[in-house]
């Protein structure tokens, strides 16, 4: 099970999500199939102006909890931001893009987890 840690930072980064209107929020919990994370999130925004946005938002709320991010690819052309959090890897895409790259069916062995999962701690 994902640490304490991770789970918060997935937590913050879902609501820094949801606070920029991102659509179809999506979590998932890859340790058992992956040593990237223990965590992708997944969100579509539906321009530019609000896929950087939502980074920005994610940025931010985790920075005042305390975490930096390891690494964050794609900001300038906005159709798919990887934010690398090392417990989480943050995707945010621009509609066409996250159907054509479809990360969902990639890690479909990954477990899909809820916002309320993540708030309990309970994902068995």
């Amino acid at each position: 099970m994902a640490d304490k840690k991770a789970r918060e930072m997935a937590k913050i980064a879902y609501q820094a999500l949801e606070e920029k209107k991102a659509e179809d929020i999506r979590v998932i919990n890859i340790e058992q199939v992956s040593v990237l994370a223990d965590y992708f999130l997944i969100a579509s925004g539906t321009n530019r102006n609000q896929t950087q946005a939502m980074a920005d938002n994610v940025e931010e709320m985790l920075h005042k909890a305390g975490y930096q991010p390891r690494q964050t690819e794609g900001y300038q052309t906005a159709n798919w931001i990887l934010m690398d959090y090392g417990d989480i890897i943050v995707h945010i895409f621009d509609t066409e893009n996250r159907l054509f790259y479809d990360l969902e069916r990639i890690w479909r062995d990954g477990k899909a987890i809820t916002l309320e999962d993540l708030e309990k701690g309970e994902e068995a």
